[in-house]
């Protein structure tokens, strides 16, 4: 059988994998991860040859994938957090469905849903109806809707993007007040996580401070305040 499992790995802590997603690593000959986000340490209770896919051409992880498979393997490609946010597994899986694999996702723990457990919260509230989830533009995306979704009230959720966290605070400042709310977390979950708490005036000096630039997760917005508001969920009937 010609198949592949794209595992969503979460933000880091093994015991927040999936029991289909442990059962599936532990049973794997092949483990493909990439290394600039998951460390080979994390992987290391995992008996199989690990391969780290930082640095490699897309066609060249597709035919590792491949040539493994091809001999009968079970070959696992890790993805951090959840496939099927900001992963860039698309390319990969219709490529593999071109050369006959069969792909199956497993999924993870989102980073930012990693994030909203460890600040205590939860991004909605009855005020704030949703949460926008995006990254901002750059050398891979022309446009990213920011200064829309700042003119709402919805909770902005911002990955990949920390890098440029100052120019995000100016951006979003247009449309909300700078005393706005903004936690940022490095690292969700892990041994090494650091939680930094701010406004949109301040958040970015902090940051710096702390040397952040990559793997870490923006949450912006009233929701984190914290007050209590209660809901209709478990209010009276009457």
């Amino acid at each position: 059988m010609r198949k592949v499992y794209f595992i969503g790995f979460g933000p880091g802590d093994i015991e927040l994998l999936t029991l289909k997603a442990y059962r599936i690593l532990k049973s794997s000959d092949v483990i493909i991860y990439p290394g600039s986000i998951i460390e080979e340490e994390l992987l290391k209770e995992f008996n199989s040859i690990k391969i780290n896919s930082h640095g490699k051409r897309l066609e060249e992880i597709v035919n590792i994938i491949y040539d493994y498979v091809t001999k009968g393997l079970t070959v696992s490609r890790i993805v951090s957090g959840d496939p099927c946010f900001f992963s860039s597994i698309l390319e990969q899986i219709i490529l593999l469905e071109q050369k006959g694999v069969e792909v199956e996702i497993i999924p993870g723990i989102s980073s930012f849903s990693a994030s909203a457990s460890v600040i205590k919260t939860e991004l909605t509230n009855p005020r704030i109806p949703g949460v926008a989830i995006l990254r901002v533009k750059g050398k891979t995306l022309e446009r990213d809707y920011l200064e829309e979704i700042a003119a709402t009230n919805l909770t902005i959720v911002l990955l990949l993007s920390v890098h440029k966290i100052e120019e995000i605070c100016k951006r979003v400042m247009k449309y909300r007040k700078k005393d706005t709310p903004v936690v940022v977390v490095y690292k969700a979950t892990r041994k090494d996580q650091r939680i930094l708490t701010g406004t949109l005036r301040d958040i970015s000096e902090k940051v710096k401070r702390e040397n952040i630039s990559k793997t870490a997760v923006i949450i912006i917005g009233d929701v984190l305040r914290k007050e209590f508001i209660r809901s209709k969920l478990y209010s009276s009937l009457d």
